[in-house]
């Protein structure tokens, strides 16, 4: 079965993690995608994604779909809010009736370790685990671009504006983090699990709370 984890947050919210094991002729039974999506494995996880969207929720309106200026996929109707993320053979996907969500799936990877400094600050550095680190890296870079899809305005500094209080290396947990720009200053709980070198971060929006405007 391709769908391999559903998480059900709340009536209102629901998460899918899919493994693309399928060829196009399978998604094309059910969806469109855009033809501007010419790399063969690029289409599958564009398929793999907007198929998740109507399996979490069926009355999902895929066809009123639109890209952002920002180029992040929307429904101008705002009928639900939704979040997409691609990672080699896996596609994950958070949808919501309520707010503005977010969730990134992450493969950890040297690179991670590599460009850490330049997406965490010194305060983020001093709590990683220096057992586990690459791991608590990726962690931290997942769920912190699971908050810039949250946004979903682009133009984010990840060292600046994305704040994590520390917490500590394990498989699955919570985090708390403070997500700082001159338009909105937001306390957000976000979720992760870290299962054989891949990471799942998401956040929504019954776990936000509005510190200042």
């Amino acid at each position: 079965m391709p769908l391999i984890r559903t998480i059900q947050i709340d009536p209102d919210t629901r998460l899918g993690l899919w493994k693309i094991s399928e060829q196009e002729a399978f998604f094309q039974e059910k969806i469109t995608i855009s033809r501007a999506i010419h790399h063969p494995h690029k289409r599958l996880q564009h398929y793999a994604g907007r198929l998740l969207l109507i399996t979490l929720f069926p009355d999902f309106p895929l066809d009123e779909v639109v890209v952002a200026d920002t180029r992040k996929p929307v429904l101008h109707c705002g009928s639900f809010h939704f979040s997409i993320s691609h990672c080699g053979d896996y596609a994950a996907a958070i949808v919501s009736r309520k707010g503005a969500v977010g969730i990134d799936i992450e493969g950890v990877q040297p690179k991670i370790g590599k460009v850490a400094p330049k997406f965490l600050s010194p305060e983020e550095q001093a709590f990683i685990d220096p057992v586990n680190t690459l791991k608590h890296q990726t962690i931290c870079w997942s769920v912190k671009e699971a908050m810039f899809k949250w946004y979903g305005l682009g133009s984010v500094d990840f060292r600046e504006n994305m704040r994590l209080q520390p917490f500590p290396f394990m498989p699955a947990g919570f985090i708390t983090a403070n997500f700082v720009k001159p338009d909105t200053n937001t306390q957000l709980y976000l979720q992760y699990i870290l299962e054989n070198d891949l990471c799942l971060a998401w956040t929504h929006p019954v776990a936000e709370s509005q510190t200042n405007s």
